[in-house]
């Protein structure tokens, strides 16, 4: 039997590893541990995403969250270590980049136990975003590297990938395309009153912009999120704007008490409230990596409002544009006037659907050669 412990702990990661628990739990010499970290905590950032996303709940939480980084790493790691050290797993499986990427994969590796990293290889090269501390770190850490894309794949290359494990054995590196592909497609179908979900938000299907903004470069200075929420305000007075408000996002507006125009602020979505307000909106604007890719699979252009991505590709094949706040507004209605003809973007950068599968049997053939 092999033991596998999953560190989860937000919103991207519950949607990833809802398509590998189902392989998972498909393979039955095969057992998954799953601890949540805490991170995303809330009912509209957690519980909704277990419950939609038929996720087994877990078997250890954490309860850690809105703490600075260091503290929430600190903590993390103290407390996946004890899991770590009762669970006596084959293998540790993380995700991404967040604070419980890194704490997971450290509490791991110090323990010697194997970890895998889904979504290796990303680089935004800006170290002032902590989560590209979290990616490189995690990286350099991990024995199995499953990277999404070539980009990843020739970042690792440049970098000096493989590197030699504390056993002398070599770190094995994957192209499998990227597992939240297999989601968007599974989840998809699940949908069944699309009406229901507009009428909801009182929105057209196709006469809307999404907005999503959380990362910590757009809502640690104040003066920048105001500058964002001031283009969308700009933008709203054209076309509807939705705007489900992440915590940290509402707590800094709170907090400033500036007005914002017509955007329509709601609370969290589920995933597949998430998926039907993403597939039919005429526009995207995020500062968030999973966003940026949901866009592309449902072929609806996207607008990041960051400096870089580490989703090159998307911004290669004008799938998606970078602006920053003061070129915001400007940029949206540039794209919303041209109208891109989405058949363009046919290349499956990101896999064929079947990517959890073929992380789960690598897995299965690194433990059981």
């Amino acid at each position: 039997m092999i033991r596998i412990t999953t560190i989860i702990g937000a919103r991207p990661q519950f949607i990833k590893a809802a398509a590998l628990s189902r392989v998972f739990r498909q393979r039955n010499h095969i057992t998954e541990i799953l601890v949540h970290t805490g991170q995303h905590f809330d009912a509209g950032m957690s519980e909704v995403f277990f419950r939609q996303l038929e996720i087994p709940k877990p078997d250890y939480n954490l309860g850690i969250s809105a703490l600075s980084h260091g503290a929430m790493t600190g903590r993390m790691l103290e407390k996946t270590e004890q899991v770590l050290l009762d669970v006596q797993p084959d293998m540790v499986l993380v995700y991404g980049d967040t604070n419980s990427t890194l704490a997971g994969a450290l509490a791991a590796a110090k323990l010697h136990i194997p970890v895998a990293h889904v979504e290796a290889g990303l680089r935004s090269y800006n170290r002032m975003m902590p989560e590209e501390i979290n990616r490189i770190l995690t990286d350099q850490l991990s024995t199995l590297l499953f990277c999404p894309t070539e980009t990843a794949m020739k970042n690792l290359e440049e970098e000096g990938y493989p590197h030699t494990l504390s056993n002398n054995s070599a770190q094995k590196i994957h192209r499998v395309g990227d597992v939240m592909y297999d989601a968007a497609i599974f989840y998809a179908g699940k949908i069944k009153d699309k009406a229901a979900i507009f009428a909801r938000y009182g929105l057209e299907q196709g006469h809307y912009v999404l907005a999503t903004i959380h990362r910590a470069e757009n809502t640690d200075q104040a003066t920048r999120l105001i500058s964002i929420l001031a283009a969308l305000a700009v933008v709203a007075e054209e076309i509807p704007v939705i705007l489900p408000l992440h915590p940290r996002t509402k707590k800094i507006l709170e907090h400033e008490k500036r007005p914002t125009g017509k955007i329509r602020f709601i609370e969290p979505v589920g995933y597949l409230d998430m998926i039907a307000l993403e597939k039919h909106a005429a526009l995207i604007v995020t500062d968030s990596g999973g966003v940026q890719k949901e866009a592309f699979f449902h072929r609806v252009p996207c607008v990041t409002c960051r400096e870089e991505t580490e989703w090159v590709e998307l911004v290669e094949i004008g799938a998606n544009i970078l602006a920053r706040p003061e070129h915001l507004a400007e940029t949206v209605f540039g794209i919303l006037s041209d109208r891109p003809d989405y058949r363009i973007w046919n290349d499956p950068l990101y896999g064929d659907g079947n990517v959890a599968a073929k992380i789960v049997t690598a897995i299965e053939s690194y433990l059981c050669p």
